[in-house]
């Protein structure tokens, strides 16, 4: 225990800058590997990141440690239109926060020849919008938006269990760090609970714990499967904005669960396919109605949040070994849909509404014992236009969401 409390604290300062919105507000991909085949990893371990996609993974990839950094840039835009409210019209751009340096880090070891022992650091999820001017519509005094940012410590073993068969299971140590600013028009008692906790009162910080288990099996000489569930990762509270999540400032992270097959086609091409589904609506801070529950006062157990329905990913991936020195990868991930039409005004604050993302990657073996890789990823701009999305007591109209991503990512491996 003693480690873990030196070891985190390090991976959340080296983690501060985060802003991860891809699936949802998950990342598509956990280390950069992975995101080099869009995010493929339940069947498809490639190295000591393997456990943040299924924890058993990390029985195949043996002495390893790997590091890496992603530059990420989200592009998000929102448009407020036929609204009676003077000044609230127009195009508003949140990028006045424009790039993001993600880093990873993952250890692992062969304890035994049945037992592996690793550790594996990765950022889980994040929002950032930076709306330099504010909203109107939100009254607000100064800029407006949020940033969130989600980072695990995932100690992980695995066990073989047979000759193919291996499970696995991680301890999710979480840390959240967030901020609400230029919210002053929700920030009284006719919208909140707690007044004074809604906005503009910096960064707050918030710890937890959850579990996350997995299986992988070798079927056949060509083919692998494998399985994972992480449970709810129950959070402490954002005591500073108990006046603006739902379950006066509680947000858990949700669970997932997903399957996975690997399919070695020749022995250079693996072609590999991912299922996973997140359960956003069992989070009342992300799943509550945003429209229906705008008056029950936020920060209330039935208060508003952002209407994020469960979204089921659905990720291909193709590695093809083009000689002894080096892998190409490519990929492509879609991710249905989690806000709805009718409730995009809250949204303006996280629209996360990309859907489809390609991604490249390539491995060069540098020595026996050395490897860098490198992967690409760009999100299609895509836009969730409103439908009767703001509520009388704003003036009416719609508030439409755009966004579209890409990402960088280097790593360094190091075979122990």
């Amino acid at each position: 225990m003693q480690k873990w409390s030196k070891i985190i604290p390090v991976a959340i300062a080296f983690s501060f800058g985060n802003a991860w919105a891809t699936d949802g507000y998950f990342s598509h991909g956990y280390g950069v590997r992975s995101q080099g085949v869009a995010g493929v990893g339940i069947a498809l371990p490639q190295d000591a990141l393997a456990a943040a996609a299924n924890p058993a993974g990390m029985g195949k990839v043996g002495d390893r440690i790997d590091a890496g950094l992603t530059w990420f840039r989200p592009v998000r835009e929102s448009e407020l239109e036929s609204s009676p409210s003077p000044g609230a019209n127009g195009t508003y751009k949140g990028n006045d926060t424009q790039h993001f340096f993600i880093p990873e880090f993952g250890y692992n070891k062969q304890y035994s020849e049945d037992v592996t022992l690793g550790v594996s650091v990765y950022g889980n999820g994040g929002m950032n919008t930076d709306y330099k001017n504010g909203i109107p519509l939100f009254q607000s005094q100064g800029s407006a938006g949020v940033d969130l940012i989600q980072v695990f410590v995932a100690p992980t073993v695995t066990f073989k269990v047979s000759e193919k068969h291996i499970i696995g299971a991680s301890l999710n140590l979480a840390y959240q760090r967030f901020e609400a600013k230029g919210l002053q028009g929700f920030d009284n008692t006719t919208f909140s609970a707690a007044p004074g906790r809604v906005t503009n009162n910096g960064h707050d910080n918030s710890y937890g714990a959850g579990v996350h288990i997995g299986w992988l099996g070798e079927i056949t000489d060509t083919v692998t499967l494998g399985a994972t569930y992480q449970s709810r990762t129950y959070m402490s509270k954002f005591d500073k904005y108990k006046g603006l999540f739902a379950e006066q400032g509680d947000f858990d992270i949700p669970s997932t669960y997903g399957v996975g097959v690997a399919v070695k086609v020749t022995p250079a091409l693996t072609l590999a396919a991912d299922f996973q589904r997140i359960n956003y609506g069992e989070v009342d801070a992300v799943g509550n109605a945003s429209q229906a529950n705008l008056f029950n006062g936020l920060g209330n157990d039935n208060g508003a949040g952002f209407n994020w329905q469960d979204a089921k990913v659905y990720k291909i991936g193709a590695l093809y070994q083009y000689s002894p020195a080096l892998t190409l990868r490519a990929g492509f991930n879609h991710v249905d849909q989690p806000i709805r039409r009718g409730d995009t005004l809250l949204n303006i604050l996280a629209p996360g509404v990309v859907k489809d993302h390609v991604s490249l990657g390539a491995s060069w073996v540098l020595s026996p014992q050395s490897e860098l890789s490198l992967s690409y990823t760009h999100a299609f701009e895509n836009s969730v236009n409103g439908s009767n999305s703001i509520p009388a007591a704003f003036g009416g109209g719609e508030a439409n969401l755009k966004m579209y991503q890409d990402a960088l990512g280097v790593a360094y491996t190091w075979k122990l």
